[in-house]
C-alpha cells in the first residue's frame, strides 16, 4: 500500500448517517425528457385500449407488461444499440414467460421453484457480461417469475407472443425517429464535446479546471461510444457521405481534447475568444441549418504551443479529412469467479424469496422474486442504493395508485392513469430509480387488476418489497461484502496501467497511436472514478474503510495531463514530477 492508495476515511467519512442515507437515494430530478415521457404513455396505454376495444383484454395486458419492461430499458443511445437491447429483452422475456407458464401448468409448486432457480443461475451467469447480456438475463428471470406466478388463461404460447409484441411496439416507437433524424444522436453527442471543450477553456487557470476536464472526458467517452459503429465500419470500407462529416468532427474533437488539456495545464486564464473557438468549430463542422451563416473563425494567435494546436484545429475544421484511426477503449471485465459468485447468490436470493412466498401467503407468489430480480443488479450501481430506492418507489407508487383508485372509476379512466404513470416511469428511467419504481409499481397494480385480481394489496406489496430488498442485502453483504470494493480496485488498477502505458509510449509513437492511448487512459480513469463512487455508496464495516482510490485516480489524471501537454511541447518538466506519485501505485 502506497501513499497514493492509503487506506483511511474516504470522502464520506464524518458525514452524519441521515445525510448519507439521503445521498444514497440519489441525485435530484433535473430536465424533463418529454419525448421519452410521451413514448412511455403511448406504449402502455395503446395495448390496453386495443384490448378493451377488441375484447382481448388478457393478451393486451401481457403486451402492456412487455411494453412496461421495454420502457424501463428505453434510452437515448444510438438506434442500432436500442434495437439490439430490445430484441434481447423481448426474446429472453418471452422465453422466460413460456418456461414459467409451463412450470405453473405442470402442477407441483416445486417445479416453479426449480424453474426460478435455474433462470436465476442463467441470469447471474450472463448478467455481468455487458449491457445487452445483463438486460437479457434480468428479463429472462422476470419472465419466469411472471409466468410462474400469475395464471394466464389460453394456450401457453399466446402470452409469450403478446409479450414480445409489446416489446416490439416500444422498439418501433423508440427507433422510428431514425427514419427522419438519421444521425441526430451522433450529432448531439459531438456538439456536447465542443460545448464541454468551450467550458473547459473558460475555466483554465481557475479552481474548476479539473472538474471541467472530467466533464470533457465524459463527453468524449459518450461521443466515442456513440460513434464506435461508424468508426469500426470506416476502417473496413469508405464511409457514407452523410457519415464522413461526423467522423471528421469526432476526430477533430479528439485532437481538441488534447489541445484543451494542454491549455488547462498551462494554468493561466485565457481570453474569451479562445473559449469560443470550440463553439465556432462545432458550428462549422455540425451546422444546425445548411443555409445558415458560416461563423468566422477567431484569430487568437499562437501565443503558446497549446494555442498553436488550437489554431491548427480551427484551420483543420475546413479540411476535407483528418485521418485518426481510433478504437473504442475497453474496460476491464469481471472475472469468471465474479460471474459464478453472482449467479449463485442471485439464485440463492430467488430461492429464499420463493420459500418466503410459500411460507407466508399467496399474494407474495411473484412479487418477492420479481423484486429480487430488479434489485440485485450490482452492474447497474450500488446494491444498497438500488434496494433503498426500490422500497421508497414502491411505497410512493402503492400509496399513489391507492389514492387514485378511490377517485377514479371506469376502465378508460384507469388506462389514462396507466399512461400518466408510464410517462412518469420513462422520466425516472433517465433521472432516478425511485421515480421509475414509483411509475412501475402503480402500473403493475392496474395491470394485475385488469387481469382479474381485484384484491387491495397495497400494504402487502410494501412489505413484500422490503422483505425482498432485505433478503438481497443480507445475502449480498454477508457472502460478497467487498464486491464493489473489488470492482473499484480492478478498475483503478487498469486505469493506472493505462496511464503508465500512455506515459511510456507517447514519446515514441505517432499522433494516431498517441490519441488512442490518451483516449484509453482517460476513459479508464473515468470508469475507475465512477466505480469508486459506487463503492463509497455501499455500507462498510466499521474499521474496514476502503482505499483512497480518488487520490490515485487524481494523480493519474494529472500524469496524463502532463504527458498530453508534453506531447505538444507545453510542459516538459511537470510530467516527470507527477510520474513519481503515480508510478509507485503499482505496489497497491
Amino acid at each position: 500500500m502506497t501513499p497514493a492508495m492509503r487506506t483511511g476515511p474516504g470522502p464520506s467519512s464524518g458525514t452524519p448517517a441521515p445525510a448519507r442515507l439521503l445521498r444514497a437515494v440519489g441525485p435530484p430530478l433535473s430536465s424533463l425528457p418529454l419525448a421519452a415521457a410521451v413514448r412511455g404513455a403511448v406504449a402502455l396505454a395503446t395495448p390496453l385500449l386495443v384490448g378493451v376495444l377488441t375484447g382481448w383484454v388478457v393478451p393486451s395486458v401481457i403486451a402492456a407488461i412487455g411494453a412496461l419492461w421495454a420502457v424501463g430499458q428505453d434510452g437515448s443511445d444510438p438506434y442500432p444499440s436500442r434495437v439490439g437491447r430490445f430484441v434481447a429483452l423481448g426474446l429472453s422475456a418471452s422465453l422466460g414467460l413460456a418456461g414459467g407458464e409451463l412450470a405453473l401448468r405442470s402442477g407441483p409448486s416445486a417445479v416453479v421453484t426449480v424453474c426460478l432457480v435455474v433462470a436465476a443461475l442463467v441470469a447471474g451467469a450472463i448478467g455481468l457480461r455487458g449491457r445487452i447480456w445483463s438486460v437479457a438475463g434480468m428479463h429472462l428471470l422476470l419472465g419466469v417469475t411472471i409466468g410462474g406466478g400469475i395464471p394466464v388463461p389460453g394456450p401457453w404460447w399466446q402470452a409469450p407472443i403478446a409479450l414480445f409484441a409489446g416489446v416490439s411496439f416500444v422498439l418501433v416507437l423508440s427507433s422510428a425517429p431514425w427514419l427522419w433524424r438519421r444521425h441526430h444522436i451522433e450529432r448531439a453527442a459531438l456538439r456536447a464535446v465542443f460545448r464541454a471543450a468551450s467550458t473547459a477553456l473558460a475555466a483554465a487557470g481557475t479552481p474548476g479546471t479539473a472538474e471541467t476536464r472530467r466533464h470533457l472526458t465524459d463527453a468524449l467517452d459518450n461521443a466515442h461510444q456513440t460513434m464506435d459503429r461508424h468508426l469500426t465500419s470506416s476502417r473496413r470500407q469508405p464511409p457514407d457521405a452523410r457519415v464522413e462529416p461526423l467522423l471528421r468532427a469526432f476526430r477533430l474533437a479528439v485532437r481538441l481534447g488534447e489541445a484543451v488539456t494542454t491549455l488547462q495545464w498551462e494554468a493561466r486564464p485565457l481570453p474569451a475568444v479562445v473559449s469560443r473557438a470550440p463553439l465556432v468549430m462545432s458550428a462549422r463542422l455540425l451546422p444546425v441549418r445548411k443555409d445558415g451563416d458560416v461563423p468566422v473563425l477567431p484569430d487568437f494567435g499562437p501565443h503558446s504551443p497549446g494555442l498553436h494546436a488550437l489554431a491548427q484545429l480551427s484551420v483543420a475544421a475546413d479540411a476535407e479529412r483528418v485521418d485518426t484511426a481510433l478504437a473504442a477503449p475497453a474496460s476491464p471485465r469481471p472475472t469468471r469467479q465474479a460471474h459464478l459468485r453472482y449467479a449463485v447468490l442471485l439464485a440463492l436470493c430467488v430461492l429464499a424469496a420463493q420459500v418466503c412466498a410459500d411460507l407466508l401467503h399467496s399474494p407474495r407468489a411473484y412479487w418477492l422474486p420479481m423484486t429480487v430480480a430488479f434489485v440485485y443488479k450490482p452492474d447497474f450501481g450500488p446494491v444498497f442504493r438500488r434496494a433503498l430506492n426500490r422500497c421508497v418507489g414502491t411505497v410512493v407508487g402503492a400509496a399513489a395508485i391507492g389514492a387514485v383508485s378511490m377517485a377514479v372509476h371506469g376502465t378508460y379512466a384507469f388506462i389514462g392513469v396507466v399512461a400518466f404513470f408510464g410517462a412518469l416511469m420513462a422520466v425516472g428511467v433517465r433521472h432516478h430509480y425511485a421515480l421509475a419504481t414509483t411509475g412501475l409499481t402503480a402500473v403493475v397494480f392496474v395491470l394485475v387488476d385488469l387481469l382479474g385480481d381485484h384484491r387491495a394489496l397495497y400494504g402487502a406489496r410494501m412489505l413484500d418489497t422490503a422483505l425482498a430488498a432485505a433478503l438481497v442485502l443480507v445475502v449480498h453483504f454477508v457472502a460478497w461484502p467487498r464486491s464493489a470494493v473489488s470492482r473499484a480496485d480492478s478498475r483503478t488498477q487498469a486505469a493506472l496501467a493505462a496511464a503508465h502505458r500512455y506515459q511510456d509510449l507517447s514519446p515514441t509513437v505517432g499522433p494516431n497511436r498517441r490519441h488512442a492511448l490518451r483516449r484509453a487512459a482517460y476513459r479508464q480513469l473515468a470508469d475507475a472514478r465512477r466505480a469508486a463512487v459506487h463503492a463509497r455508496r455501499e455500507p462498510v464495516l466499521r474499521g474496514a474503510e476502503p482505499p483512497d482510490w480518488e487520490r490515485a485516480i487524481t494523480s493519474a489524471e494529472e500524469l496524463c495531463d502532463a504527458v498530453t501537454a508534453r506531447a505538444l511541447h507545453a510542459a516538459p518538466g511537470p510530467a516527470a514530477q507527477t510520474t513519481v506519485t503515480v508510478a509507485s501505485s503499482d505496489a497497491m
